[in-house]
Parts: structure tokens; C-alpha cells; sequence
């Protein structure tokens, strides 16, 4: 790729967003090379990037890019016009702005789509696909990367990851786009006919999905206490509101529950960073709680600190994970609701723990690769 070339093409686009000519022109030659020496690059889960101008950004001009990918594979669908693609977004700096513009690139291919009216955690998102009954979801978020992040995340009628043969066939209509910039996008009105917004019946149905694996329903919890942070991301509403239904004392680290996308109140909002538990644990030992749980900014990650011999532990993720199986498959054992024929299914990546745990209780043990 001829760098100055495309960067001087981005530089004078007539209709360049103003933020991001604002950066152009502000631009290091060592800048301009990070930002233009390659396409930010669409794998079969999405794409991921710092935020910014240039064609190795996340901005609106690589995600119309994307989107007109998966656009092309959704129309392609049984169907898929009229089932449509759910759309969700975390707090990310820019994330709306991406939710709007995909269901824009959408609807010039009469595709529906349903935006969920504010940010909602990934699990929820994949929950609207199913329920919304979709031909796929388009979720907005870098996960548990720093501030200068977002991404684009696409998932299947399942609302899961798409399989290779799948992802391969977007990834090559992504492709096909030499120029993101000559993508036109078309005006609100010609596009709302097409978009739906949903909230409230969406987050109910999921709540009561959610609740309803409780394995001892109607168990005394008055005795039992939570610290919780969702580290300003999108976890904080769906979070509360189950544990506190099902009876939980929860206790919210309430400088980290606002919607902040600079994350002010945290020094990491990963859970497999130690810092990130700082104010948590605080508070924790100022309340005297059980459990210390924290989740990331789209929701899909899960950290817990345990109270173990009167200090707080940070369990790493083999281990609570070999902890809630050791107690779901006990628990269904003496009820009689373990299947003879069970199996779990880890990563190649997870620890054998997970493994001898199930073995136990004579469980047959699967290994997938790692977002399967």
C-alpha cells in the first residue's frame, strides 16, 4: 500500500468526518504509517482496533467496510432480509456511532435490523438473536482491551461465532471493497423504515432466562454477600438486577457502575489483571462479603475473588470454572438430573482441572479450540 498516497486521499475526502480530519491533518509521518500501512484486518470472529483515522482504525469507514461484508452473506440467507440482525454496543468511545452505521449499511441491502435501545452485555446480544429470531448479530466492543480500543463482532443465527466456512465467505466480500471511502452510506430516512429498537421485552426474556438455571431455587442467601463491579461497562443493569431478583445481597462498587468509556475509575478493565480488583477488594473488606465478582465491559468475561481463611483470593479462571462445575455436577447428581450420558466441553487452552472434576462424576470431556 502507497501510504502517502492514501493518506493524502483521506486527507482531502470531501466528505471526511471533521473529528477524524481534524487528526489527519495533525498527523506524524510515523502516525501516518501506523495508520496506513495495512488494512485493518477482518477475521472470521470481526475485527478489533484502536480508535482513529486511516485504513488501520477502527472508525466509520472500516466498519461500513465490514459491514458491507456481512451485509452481503445476510442477504444471501433464507430469509435473511426479512429475519434481519440484531445489533448491540457497549460503552465504548464510538460504539453507537458503529451500532448506527452498521444497521444503515444493512438497510441498503433491505436488511432489518433490531438496536437495542442502550448498551447491553454481549451474552444478551446473542440471547436478542435467538429470541428476535435472526439471521445473525452484529456486536460492537473490544472486550477487555484498553480505552483506545473498539471493535466489530458478527455471530450466526445461533448467536455464536461463525465457523470458518462461514467467517471465510465475509471475510472474502469484506475483500472484494478496495476503498472504504467510496462506500456511500444513505440518509436516516431512507434507513429507519428498516431499523427496529428494542429494549425492555429483550432484557426481561434474557433476565428470565438467565434466572431460570438456578439449580436450588428458594435457597436463605440473607447470609451470603456479594461485592460487584462491571467496570464501567455494560454488565452493571442485567447483573444487578438477576442477583438482586434471585434474593442475592449485593453490593455495587458504585464508582465503577457509570457507563464511562475512559474507565476513570479502574486501572484495568480486565479481570485478569489484578489492579482491576482494587477498589473492589476495598470495599469488600469494608462490608465483610463472601465473593468479590467483576465483569468486563461487554460482559463476557468474569473475574471472582473468594474470602478464603479471612483474606480475599483472586481465583484464576481454571479455578472458578472447576469450582462451578464441581458444583452444578454434584448438585445434578443428587438430584437424579445428571444425563448418563453428559459431556462437558472446555478448550485445549483450559487446565485439566475442569477435566478430573468431571471424570468424577463420570462425565465424558470434549476439547474445542479456544471461541468455540
Amino acid at each position: 500500500m502507497d501510504i502517502n498516497k492514501k493518506y493524502e486521499q483521506w486527507l482531502n475526502y470531501e466528505d471526511m468526518d471533521a473529528s477524524l480530519k481534524a487528526e489527519l491533518a495533525g498527523m506524524t509521518e510515523e502516525q501516518k504509517e501506523d495508520a496506513f500501512y495495512k488494512n485493518l484486518e477482518f477475521g472470521t470472529a470481526g475485527m478489533r482496533g484502536i480508535l482513529g483515522a486511516g485504513t488501520n482504525r477502527m472508525n466509520i469507514y472500516t466498519v461500513r467496510k465490514a459491514n458491507m461484508g456481512f451485509a452481503k452473506y445476510v442477504a444471501n440467507l433464507p430469509e435473511g432480509k426479512e429475519r434481519g440482525v440484531a445489533i448491540s454496543y457497549d460503552n465504548r468511545h464510538m460504539s453507537y456511532r458503529f451500532a448506527i452505521e452498521s444497521a444503515k449499511i444493512l438497510a441498503k441491502f433491505g436488511i432489518k435490523s433490531y438496536i437495542m435501545e442502550s448498551l447491553r452485555p454481549t451474552p444478551e446480544l446473542s440471547f436478542a438473536v435467538r429470541y428476535l429470531k435472526c439471521a445473525g448479530g452484529i456486536m460492537i466492543t473490544a472486550s477487555h482491551n484498553p480505552k483506545e480500543y473498539n471493535g466489530y463482532k458478527v455471530y450466526d443465527d445461533t448467536g455464536c461465532q461463525l465457523i470458518p466456512e462461514w467467517g471465510d465467505i465475509v471475510v472474502d466480500y469484506v475483500n472484494e471493497i478496495d476503498d472504504e471511502l467510496e462506500i456511500e452510506q444513505i440518509s436516516d430516512e431512507e434507513a429507519y423504515p428498516f431499523i427496529t429498537w428494542v429494549g425492555e421485552e429483550v432484557d426481561e426474556a434474557y433476565y428470565k432466562a438467565v434466572m431460570g438455571i438456578e439449580i436450588n431455587p428458594g435457597l436463605d442467601k440473607s447470609d451470603f454477600k456479594i461485592v460487584y463491579s462491571p467496570q464501567h461497562g455494560a454488565d452493571n443493569i442485567p447483573v444487578r438486577t438477576c442477583l438482586k431478583r434471585l434474593g442475592y445481597d449485593i453490593v455495587p462498587v458504585l464508582a465503577q457502575c457509570a457507563p464511562d468509556p475512559d474507565y476513570t475509575n479502574t486501572k484495568s478493565p480486565n479481570p485478569e489483571v489484578d489492579a482491576s480488583y482494587e477498589l473492589a477488594i476495598k470495599l469488600a473488606k469494608e462490608v465483610d462479603a463472601d465473593v468479590v465478582a467483576i465483569t468486563d465491559p461487554d460482559g463476557d468475561r468474569l473475574g471472582v475473588v473468594a474470602k478464603h481463611n479471612g483474606e480475599y483470593v483472586l481465583m484464576s479462571g481454571n479455578q472458578s470454572a472447576a469450582v462451578y462445575l464441581e458444583y452444578i455436577l454434584s448438585q445434578r447428581k443428587e438430584k437424579g438430573t445428571l444425563p448418563d450420558n453428559a459431556v462437558m466441553y472446555n478448550t485445549i487452552v483450559t487446565s485439566d482441572l475442569g477435566e478430573l472434576v468431571a471424570r468424577n462424576y463420570g462425565v465424558d470431556v470434549e476439547k474445542t479450540l479456544t471461541g468455540f
